[in-house]
C-alpha cells in the first residue's frame, strides 16, 4: 500500500492526533465512496420502513462537519447554508430537505464541508492539541477536549457510514468495506484523499 493509492488510510505508526485525524479520514473515504456518482433517484433510494437516503446523509454530514468545527469547536454559529430557522417546523430538515437539492449541490456541501473542517482542525491543532478544552459542555459544565470532539465525529461517520453500505448496496449493487486503490471521487469536488 502506498499513500497514493490509499491516501485515506490511518498510519501505521503514528501519533495519537494522527491516527485519530486518519481514523475520520478513513470513515470519510468509505462513506463518501458509498454515496459516489449517483443521480437524483440514486441518492433518494429508501431502504425498508427507513426514511434515510444517501442524499439526506450527505447534507446531515455536511451540517455535522459544519456544526462540530465551528459551534462546538469555539461558540460559532455554523454560518451558510444552515440557517436556525430551516429547523423550526422539522428537527430532521437536513434529511427531509435533501430530497429537492440536485446531486451536484449535495455533494459539493459535503465536499466543502469536509474542507472547512480539515482546515479548521489543522488549525486547531496548532492552537493547542487535543487536550485543549472547547466550546461545548457536558451537562455538569466541564468543558469538552478536541479529542472528544474528533471521536464524537468518528462515531458520527461510523453509524451513517453502515447505513450508506446498505443504502448503496440497495441502489445498484456496490459493496466492499473501502474504496478500492486509487480511487477518486467521480461527482463534485471532492475534496484530496476522497
Amino acid at each position: 500500500m502506498t499513500s497514493i493509492e490509499f491516501p485515506w488510510e490511518p498510519p501505521i505508526a503514528g501519533t495519537e492526533a494522527e491516527h485519530l485525524a486518519g481514523a475520520l479520514e478513513r470513515l470519510r473515504a468509505t462513506f463518501r465512496w458509498k454515496a459516489d456518482g449517483l443521480d437524483a433517484d440514486g441518492l433518494r433510494t429508501r431502504v425498508g420502513a427507513s426514511t434515510l437516503t444517501l442524499g439526506g446523509l450527505l447534507k446531515h454530514l455536511a451540517f455535522v462537519e459544519d456544526y462540530t468545527f465551528t459551534t462546538k469547536l469555539h461558540g460559532e454559529a455554523p454560518g451558510a447554508p444552515w440557517r436556525r430557522e430551516d429547523w423550526a417546523d422539522d428537527e430532521d430538515w437536513e434529511f427531509t430537505s435533501a430530497a429537492a437539492d440536485t446531486p451536484e449541490h449535495l455533494y459539493g456541501l459535503w465536499d466543502s464541508a469536509v474542507v472547512r473542517s480539515r482546515e479548521r482542525l489543522a488549525a486547531a491543532f496548532v492552537e493547542g492539541g487535543l487536550d485543549q478544552l472547547v466550546h461545548i459542555a457536558g451537562p455538569d459544565d466541564r468543558r469538552a477536549n478536541l479529542r472528544r470532539l474528533i471521536c464524537d465525529l468518528i462515531e458520527e461517520y461510523g453509524r451513517h457510514a453502515g447505513h450508506a453500505d446498505l443504502l448503496r448496496e440497495a441502489v445498484d449493487g456496490l459493496v466492499g468495506e473501502d474504496p478500492p486503490a486509487g480511487w477518486r471521487a467521480r461527482s463534485g469536488h471532492a475534496p484530496v484523499g476522497c
